[in-house]
C-alpha cells in the first residue's frame, strides 16, 4: 500500500503541489525521527520527477526506482516529506522559477533564496523540515546556503551517487544537502558519505586573496573576523592568489563546458518538444548552441590548468578559505544586466570547486546589514569529512564564545 503524505504547511513556496511523494523512514536509524525534503530532480518510484519545468513533467513518465541518496536517507530512519521547487532543469543561481514562482527566503524575505536548490534551502531555512538534499553544478547548494544562512555542502565530484537524479552536466554534477546547524550536518553526511565524521582540523589554510577581491567590500569585512577565527583553528596558514589574472578569467571555460553538457543532455528534448522555459533559462541554452569546436578545446585545456594550479596549493592537507557568494541575497526582480552581472562575480567563486571536483562547505557564520553571507572551506578531492569535520569545530568553538 502507498504510503500518504501528510498535507504539508508550506507558507514558503518551497515545496512542489504537483506530487505526493513521500517516503516514511525506518523505524531506527541514526536518523531516526528527522524529515527531509529533496529537490525535485530526486526520483521517487512510483512519481515523476518535474524538474522545475511543467513541459518536462508532462513529458517524462514516473519513476521505476528511488535515487540513491533518497533511499539510503529513508534507510537510516529519516522520512522524506516531499520534493521542493528548483529552477528549471537545475540552470538558474537566484531562485526565481518562471513558471512556480519563488519560494520565499526566511532569512531575508523580499530577496532572492538563491538557486537551483531554492525550495530546498527555504524549506530548512523555515524550519519546515529539519535538512534537504539539493544539488550543486555551478554553486546550486553553496549560493541557497550563503543566501539563507545555512550549512551546505557540494562534495568531491563523484563522491554521492547520481543514480535517480536528473542531471545537468555530468562533469560538475553532484549531490549536496542543506542543514541548520553542524552536528545535524555531520549525521547527515555520515550517511551520504557512508563514512565517519570526525572532529578534525587542517595542517594549513590559504585564504585565497582573489576571492575576496571578487566579493563587495561589505561582506569581505563582515567575513574577516571569521577568517581570522577559522585561520587561529588551523595549524597554520598564509594568503594567496590562485589567479595571477583574478578569478573572474575562471568563469569563461566553466560556462562552455558547463553550458555545452547541458544542452547535449537536453537536445533531443528541446528539439522534439520545443519546451517553454524562462528567458534566463532559454537564453543560457541559446549561448551553449553557439560554441564551436575550438571553444570546447580552449576551455578544456583553461579547465586543465586551472585543476593543476589549485591542486598544487591544496597539497598535504591544505584548506582553501573564501566567501562563498560575493553579496547578500540580493533584492527579488533586479533588472536581467544587474542579475547577469552578479551571476559571473558568484561564478568566479564557485568555478573553484566546480572546476576541479573539489568538495566546498559554506558555513552560515556572518551577516551584513542583517541579511546572511557565507564563508567556505575548500578542500582537496576526498576531503569531505575534513571539512565537515572542521566546520564542527568551528561550531564548537563559536558556542565557546
Amino acid at each position: 500500500m502507498t504510503p500518504t503524505r501528510p498535507a504539508i504547511d508550506d507558507p514558503l513556496n518551497a515545496f512542489c503541489t504537483d506530487t505526493e511523494a513521500f517516503l516514511p523512514g525506518a523505524a531506527s536509524g541514526p536518523l531516526a525521527g528527522l524529515h527531509f525534503a529533496a529537490k525535485d530532480i530526486f526520483d521517487v518510484a512510483g512519481h515523476i520527477s518535474g524538474g522545475g519545468n511543467p513541459d518536462w513533467k508532462a513529458t517524462h513518465e514516473a519513476a521505476a526506482h528511488t535515487a540513491w541518496a533518497v533511499q539510503i536517507l529513508v534507510e537510516a530512519g529519516a522520512t522524506m516529506v516531499g520534493k521542493t521547487h528548483t529552477d528549471e532543469l537545475t540552470r538558474g543561481i537566484f531562485g526565481e522559477n518562471a513558471h512556480y514562482g519563488r519560494p520565499i527566503n526566511p532569512r531575508a524575505p523580499g530577496r532572492v533564496p538563491g538557486g537551483s536548490s531554492s525550495g530546498s534551502a527555504a524549506a530548512v531555512a523555515g524550519g519546515l523540515v529539519d535538512f534537504a538534499l539539493g544539488s550543486d553544478t555551478g554553486g546550486s547548494v553553496r549560493v541557497p546556503a550563503s543566501f539563507c544562512g545555512l550549512y551546505g555542502l557540494r562534495p568531491t565530484h563523484g563522491r554521492i551517487a547520481l543514480d535517480g537524479v536528473l542531471m545537468q552536466s555530468s562533469t560538475y554534477d553532484t549531490v549536496g544537502f542543506f542543514a541548520p546547524d553542524a552536528e545535524l550536518f555531520a549525521r547527515v553526511g555520515q550517511v551520504l558519505l557512508q563514512n565517519p565524521i570526525p572532529r578534525a582540523r587542517p595542517h594549513h589554510l590559504v585564504v585565497v586573496e582573489d576571492a575576496f577581491e571578487v566579493a563587495d567590500p561589505e561582506v569581505a569585512a563582515a567575513l574577516q573576523p571569521w577568517v581570522d577565527r577559522v585561520a587561529a583553528l588551523s595549524c597554520t596558514y598564509s594568503t594567496q592568489r590562485l589567479s595571477p589574472q583574478g578569478l573572474t578569467e575562471w568563469v569563461h571555460q566553466q560556462s562552455v563546458l558547463a553550458g555545452c553538457e547541458a544542452l547535449e543532455r537536453a537536445r533531443d528534448w528541446i528539439e522534439r518538444v520545443d519546451p517553454r522555459f524562462g528567458f534566463e533559462v532559454a537564453l543560457r541554452y541559446a549561448t551553449a548552441s553557439t560554441f564551436k569546436a575550438a571553444d570546447l578545446e580552449a576551455a578544456q585545456n583553461a579547465r586543465t590548468a586551472i585543476r593543476a594550479r589549485v591542486d598544487e596549493v591544496l597539497q598535504q592537507g591544505t584548506v582553501l578559505c573564501l566567501p562563498t557568494a560575493p553579496s547578500p541575497p540580493p533584492l527579488v526582480g533586479r533588472p536581467l544586466p544587474q542579475r547577469q552581472a552578479l551571476r559571473q562575480r558568484i561564478v568566479a567563486l564557485t568555478c573553484v570547486a566546480g572546476s576541479t571536483g573539489s568538495p566546498q562547505i559554506s558555513l552560515p557564520l556572518a551577516t551584513v546589514a542583517d541579511l546572511p553571507v557565507g564563508l567556505s572551506l575548500l578542500g582537496a578531492r576526498g576531503s569531505d569529512e575534513l571539512l565537515i569535520g572542521f566546520a564542527r569545530e568551528i561550531a564548537a568553538a563559536q558556542a565557546r564564545v
